[in-house]
């Protein structure tokens, strides 16, 4: 007898159970092969944005022919390789899948619901116990018996798909606003910085006329940082969170205790509620603004610049995502102390710092909030598909 199931959310109509499915029951994987020419462009696997399903080259472009499986507009593309990157695409067009595909015709089914399907956690869990550590593929066969709850009505699938078809365009059009607000701040740090060479720059503020001037980060402060602390002082749980260069700016995974921080910050350097933090491992020139809340920071790694009141700390937030660091090391850089107060950039005076800075605050918050509501849209479809799948 046939299980069946119901997802915690549906469209109003549908009554009926859901029917339960072995994923090679309505999903063909195709095999015949072709090279790919002018008519029929090759899709390689590095070709797709991973989790957005869209092609970031033009295919048509490419003047190599490459053999792959040959694939219509009625399939639906997963990249097999690394399932847990999330490729796939939903094509309106013929081509040949080059490398890493599967090529899936769905069978009494609704393509672009097979499209959708496999994005839900149920089909992420199949997929994701791979064979390979390296390289990891998931294993047709696991994922092909894998069986899964779908509608046995087409204008259900329709529908379904529909609605998250409308959800991914409008996080589409969200990511194009956000990649568009950042592309508008790239332009202006390099109209309203000097460039190489010159005074003053392309783009500045009314009332605002005199020269920058040439200054080394030792001109106007020192480096510092955190006591050192031993990773046997920390622990999973704890009081103050301490942050490392792999959390820096995230989530923490380490603490330490009330009294070793009170200790700590009232005998060592400790920085004050507006110092611009900064990576100097790794990923140099990340930076944090230090709100004044209980935390800790690995020394070495994040450290700041102590300085007086001849540079606005807004200002030097933005100045060190346009300054040349000279780092050292190959595998990972470093930004050692005395790399980070030989380094050079063009200061101009107080007043046109404070402009500055602010301004480029006020952009940063756009891009925050842009970021949020993109994030929020893309947990509102995390959790459509966990309640509108079985």
């Amino acid at each position: 007898m046939e299980n069946k199931r119901i997802p915690k959310l549906r469209f109003p109509g549908f009554t009926d159970d859901w029917e339960q499915r072995k994923f090679e029951e309505f999903a063909q994987r195709q095999s015949s092969t072709m090279v790919s020419d002018s008519e029929n462009p090759c899709v390689e696997y590095e070709d797709v944005i991973s989790e957005q399903g869209e092609l970031n080259k033009d295919i048509y472009s490419k003047d190599t022919e490459k053999n792959g499986i040959y694939f219509t507009e009625d399939d639906v593309l997963y990249g097999k390789l690394r399932p847990y990157l999330h490729n796939w695409l939903n094509p309106d067009f013929k081509g040949v899948a080059v490398g890493d595909w599967w090529v899936l015709r769905p069978i009494n089914m609704d393509k672009n619901f097979l499209y959708w399907l496999i994005q839900t956690p149920q089909y992420d869990n199949a997929a994701n116990q791979s064979s390979g550590t390296k390289m990891p593929r998931a294993d047709w066969k696991l994922v092909s018996n894998t069986e899964f709850y779908i509608p046995g009505s087409v204008d259900e699938q329709a529908q379904i798909a529909r609605l998250f078809a409308n959800l991914n365009n409008l996080i589409t059009l969200h990511q194009r606003k956000l990649d568009g607000i950042k592309e508008y701040k790239k332009g202006l740090l390099q109209k309203m910085f000097p460039k190489e060479g010159e005074n003053v720059p392309e783009l500045r503020f009314p009332g605002f006329t005199d020269d920058w001037e040439q200054r080394k980060f030792g001109d106007v402060g020192s480096v510092a940082m955190c006591k050192r602390i031993f990773k046997e002082q920390t622990s999973e749980e704890g009081d103050v969170p301490f942050y490392k260069i792999g959390t820096f700016g995230g989530t923490p995974d380490a603490y330490i205790s009330r009294e070793l921080f009170e200790e700590y910050k009232k005998a060592y350097q400790y920085p004050s509620k507006g110092d611009i933090l900064i990576s100097a491992s790794g990923s140099i020139g990340r930076t944090v603004e230090y709100t004044g809340e209980d935390e800790y920071f690995q020394d070495s790694n994040i450290v700041w610049l102590k300085h007086g009141d001849n540079i606005d700390n807004a200002f030097l937030k933005v100045l060190y995502s346009v300054v040349e660091w000279s780092c050292e090391g190959s595998t990972i850089k470093r930004l050692y102390n005395d790399n980070f107060l030989k380094t050079e950039f063009m200061l101009p005076y107080i007043e046109e710092q404070t402009k500055i800075g602010e301004f480029f605050s006020q952009i940063d918050n756009l891009i925050t909030l842009h970021q949020r509501k993109l994030d929020a849209m893309k947990e509102y479809k995390k959790g459509l598909l966990q309640q509108m799948f079985v």
